[in-house]
């Protein structure tokens, strides 16, 4: 929370791991020249988790779009979004596709769906 000219309140508490969930593109997107797969991390604290993509292993930054921020509900956890849209024959291609949820400190979250 943030009040006025840069006080903001940080409420310490325990780290909470997220679920990751890869959605992959659909059979119909992969008839067509783009592919898009979304990755939802919930259920995390505090709200500095990062979300990334590989693509067979290797960090994928084109095509992503990130969530700006945690968005927090009633409970007081984090849920996170990111998009992956890549053409399909990349995505037919690649030996997996994953997101990672990452946090300093804490081992990765990976969540990987086979091409």
């Amino acid at each position: 929370w943030s009040f006025g000219d840069g006080t903001k309140v940080v409420l310490a508490g325990e780290v909470r791991r997220p679920t990751v969930i890869v959605f992959p593109p659909s059979k119909e997107q992969l008839q067509t020249s783009n592919a898009t797969a979304v990755c939802v991390a919930k259920g995390g604290f505090p709200s500095t988790w990062t979300l990334s993509w590989k693509l067979g292993g290797t960090p994928s930054n084109s095509g992503v779009f990130h969530s700006p921020l945690g968005e927090a509900g009633g409970d007081g956890l984090y849920s996170w979004t990111s998009t992956l849209s890549l053409p399909a024959d990349q995505w037919t291609k690649a030996a997996s596709v994953s997101c990672e949820a990452t946090l300093a400190g804490q081992n990765p979250l990976t969540q990987k769906k086979c091409a």
